[in-house]
């Protein structure tokens, strides 16, 4: 319960300036509102979806605990769906979770395809939904109804291409997923690179439903071939957008020297990929080219209750929690906050988006502080730069430097 209380005495400051009423020893039923989850849970990035669902299942236990003890009749639950970061069934979900569970409050969808493909329907029917890992630029938008936790492609391409850069490379050959996301990342990458004077070789993005890359990674080797004749092996990097699927691509391009000869880089779609870690191929090509990618970093100076969630996230899941996971507890805390100082958020759409702001704004979680901008998603944070190393046999993903 350490860090109930610790929340609790974190809260107060939003409680005493956001709310005029006494809700302690209040008559009356208890009302639950309940909360739904799209996560991938089976399907590509689902590292996230499988530590997402039991950071949301914590973060209602804890915050009904403290409503309870503050006296509040205000209750949360939680059911999860599984989207495999598919967009039909993230629509399928969202329908049985607005109409058979009738929530209003939805936490991710993960990817920005899926949040895309959820916006106008979110839009119409006045539900609340905050993503955890959205990152598309083209999904910045004002007074709609999506909150993304997260920093943005922009942030994130600035700080791989500033690192690529500095790391002495000049031209990076890029390949993307084709959706939203990924394409993002890789349009971020373009604009930051080439502004730092580094030259920029796209080749043409790849279907989601991609498995073979026989014919991409030749045209690849074409081009590292080409681009290392003219400014060396330590000139040339790989920029690779992608998910669970570049296990596949990584497979098929080891033990090849030409894909191995230069440094190779990552969006954050990949980052603690189970799937990665489970190809013995895979996973040693990774090594083998110094792959690391960046991940929305935790706070230098961490909240002191952080290691005690992450350690139960551990160990129900067998998987440290990032802090995209991590920003589910506090978008948790944001929405109880909401809820439970301005009941009128309930019935009134838009003074609950303009209420559920400010609390964002003026509250420091686990996650750091959580400050959005005018769009409604996360404009701080740095990154973690996340690369497999082996470590005497054993393969795993470890925190190998962060952005500056």
């Amino acid at each position: 319960m350490n860090r109930i209380l610790l929340y609790a005495f974190a809260l107060m400051l939003l409680f005493v300036s956001g709310c005029n009423n006494d809700d302690t020893d209040l008559p009356g039923e208890i009302t639950t509102y309940p909360i739904a989850g799209l996560f991938s849970l089976t399907g590509n990035w689902s590292s996230l979806g499988v530590t997402s669902k039991e950071v949301l299942s914590i973060a209602v236990k804890d915050v009904n605990t403290y409503l309870e003890d503050r006296g509040s009749l205000i209750r949360f639950s939680s059911t999860v769906y599984d989207t495999q970061l598919d967009t039909s069934l993230a629509k399928t979900h969202f329908n049985t979770a607005i109409n058979t569970l009738q929530a209003k409050f939805i936490i991710g969808p993960q990817s920005s395809a899926e949040v895309g493909a959820l916006l106008e329907m979110a839009n119409s029917n006045d539900i609340l939904l905050i993503s955890q890992g959205s990152t598309a630029s083209s999904l910045a938008l004002q007074e709609d109804a999506v909150f993304r936790f997260c920093p943005g492609d922009g942030p994130e391409g600035q700080a791989i291409s500033r690192t690529a850069y500095q790391l002495g490379k000049r031209m990076l050959i890029t390949l993307a997923r084709n959706d939203a996301g990924n394409l993002g990342l890789q349009s971020s990458v373009t604009s930051s690179f080439t502004a730092l004077g580094g030259q920029i070789d796209a080749l043409p993005p790849y279907a989601t439903t991609q498995m073979d890359f026989t014919a991409i990674l030749q045209e690849l080797r074409t081009k590292i071939q080409q681009h290392v004749a003219t400014y060396g092996n330590l000139g040339v990097g790989v920029y690779l957008a992608s998910f669970d699927e570049c296990t596949q691509l990584f497979n098929q391009a080891y033990n090849d020297p030409i894909l191995s000869s230069v440094n190779w880089y990552g969006g954050d779609g990949v980052v603690l990929s189970a799937a990665l870690l489970a190809d013995s191929e895979a996973k040693e090509f990774a090594v083998a080219v110094s792959f690391f990618a960046p991940n929305f970093g935790l706070p230098t100076q961490e909240h002191p209750e952080l290691s005690s969630l992450v350690s139960e996230v551990h160990t129900t899941t067998g998987i440290d929690p990032d802090a995209y996971a991590i920003s589910v507890y506090d978008a948790v805390w944001i929405l109880a906050t909401t809820i439970a100082d301005f009941p009128e958020t309930t019935t009134n759409f838009n003074s609950l988006k303009a209420r559920f702001y400010e609390q964002a704004n003026r509250y420091n979680g686990l996650s750091g502080p959580v400050f959005l901008d005018v769009n409604g998603d996360r404009a701080n944070g740095a990154f973690d730069y996340w690369g497999i190393v082996n470590e005497g046999g054993n393969f795993i993903w470890k925190v190998v430097g962060k952005s500056n």
